[in-house]
């Protein structure tokens, strides 16, 4: 007999209206298969497919079009008149290492110390975080988890978001280290005399250049020490960025104005690192060596001002397009503390309003995002032989007002879409009899 979605969704409702956040569990592994029936399909690569249909079997998309012949054990969905998108990527994020901001206990995000690239951030990624049922509801599904703090952080891992443990949740481990530049810009404290502290003496991007070369000092120490057949003492920073030498790690630098950038860019120079660039708040201004230089660029938080006091005061929500138009690849993030990633694609709709089209603003929070963080051959579009990782919306994703996330699947499993915020609603639309 053929199986419907319909029963299995009103069993997840009656479930999440009946218990805590705690009882919502991740989703078992795909069984049947099941086939989206009559959706408009946005690829992520551009491509949009009206009233097409997905095949998904044992996790995986196995087929796309408008003649798909379903088993007779096949769920089916019907997706008329609704939106089917990839699952949406947040391209750098504390998510599941910082609880609440401004609680200190529930932070572990970073370590002591200046030099750490022994650390791993997925280690210490807590899947029973009641901020990631909130990111999928708006059809996150994966999320680049990144240490903080230091010069060398440490290890990012890339995570997806219906998971027991880290173990379950992890999807590419270790990918990348993370350095946060030093500040060449001199960006003085406006509540230093309020709170007593006392103003760095000296020329600022004097000591950021000398903090660079120190940097760079560690890291031809660790070229050297990767270049010896046998090590006298083992030295775990040195030997943790060897994956940066042999590619298998990309080194992902946070900064900011042109001349930071410009400074990231010599790593790629001296040490051939594949590099990526994290915040760029100024990247149109070289966006030309950018594309030159083959470097990505992750955009932190487009809802911001201009670094600069005489640029546009909508240059932030134009960056986007103006990459677009130079051939940059970038990923567009959300990492507002209040947010904590949760408008992600409304980030993207806002660029979308500023230049780039929709789908273009959609391949930046998916293909583009899978492009960077090494994923692509498994997500980031909905292709066959890819990760069933599907959205479906009854509006455009992109848009506040009409976005409404009915489905979340990840890796073919149907994932519930509970969280604390739909819990609280409830309680307290009973509480007053509110209807």
């Amino acid at each position: 007999m053929k199986k419907t979605l319909l029963p299995i969704l009103a069993a997840l409702l009656m479930i999440s209206a009946a218990t805590a956040q705690e009882s919502v569990y991740p989703a078992k592994k795909q069984e049947a298969p099941i086939v989206i029936l009559n959706g408009t399909i946005h690829v992520g690569n551009g491509q949009v497919l009206n009233n097409s249909s997905i095949e998904i079997k044992d996790g995986k998309i196995t087929a796309i079009g408008n003649n798909i012949n379903a088993a007779a054990n096949a769920i089916k969905v019907d997706a008329k008149g609704k939106h089917v998108y990839p699952g949406l990527i947040l391209s750098n994020s504390n998510l599941g290492l910082i609880e609440v901001n401004s609680v200190r206990a529930t932070a572990d995000a970073q370590e002591i110390g200046e030099y750490n690239p022994t650390i791993r951030s997925l280690v210490a990624y807590n899947t029973d975080s009641k901020v990631i049922n909130t990111l999928k509801t708006n059809g996150i599904t994966h999320a680049n988890v990144v240490p903080q703090g230091g010069t060398i952080s440490g290890s990012a891992s890339v995570v997806q978001l219906d998971a027991w443990n880290w173990e379950d949740a992890a999807y590419a481990k270790d990918h990348a280290i993370h350095l946060n530049l030093p500040s060449l810009f001199n960006r003085p404290n406006p509540y230093a005399a309020f709170l007593g502290m006392q103003a760095p003496q000296g020329d600022p991007v004097k000591r950021g250049m000398e903090q660079i070369e120190e940097i760079k000092q560690f890291f031809r120490a660790a070229k050297a020490y990767g270049a010896e057949t046998k090590h006298a003492a083992t030295n775990l920073k040195l030997e943790a960025v060897q994956g940066l030498f042999t590619k298998k790690q990309k080194l992902f630098i946070h900064c900011d104005v042109v001349r930071e950038i410009l400074a990231a860019i010599d790593f790629k120079n001296e040490f051939g690192f594949d590099i990526v660039l994290v915040g760029a708040a100024e990247s149109v201004q070289v966006a030309d060596i950018l594309k030159r230089n083959n470097i990505p660029v992750i955009l932190s938080q487009m809802h911001a001002l201009p670094t600069l006091a005489d640029d546009g005061v909508d240059l932030p929500y134009q960056t986007p397009a103006l990459l677009q138009k130079a051939g940059v690849l970038f990923a567009i993030n959300d990492e507002d503390g209040q947010h904590r990633g949760k408008n992600l694609p409304f980030n993207a709709g806002t660029a979308a309003a500023y230049g780039l089209t929709k789908e273009e603003a959609l391949s930046s929070i998916t293909l583009n995002a899978a492009k960077i963080l090494g994923i692509a051959d498994r997500t980031g579009s909905i292709e066959t032989g890819k990760d069933a990782n599907i959205v479906i919306s009854e509006g455009d994703i992109l848009d506040m007002r009409s976005s409404n996330i009915s489905l979340v699947m990840i890796g073919g499993r149907i994932v519930s879409l509970t969280d604390k915020h739909k819990q609280l609603y409830e309680r307290y639309k009973y509480k007053y009899d509110l209807k």
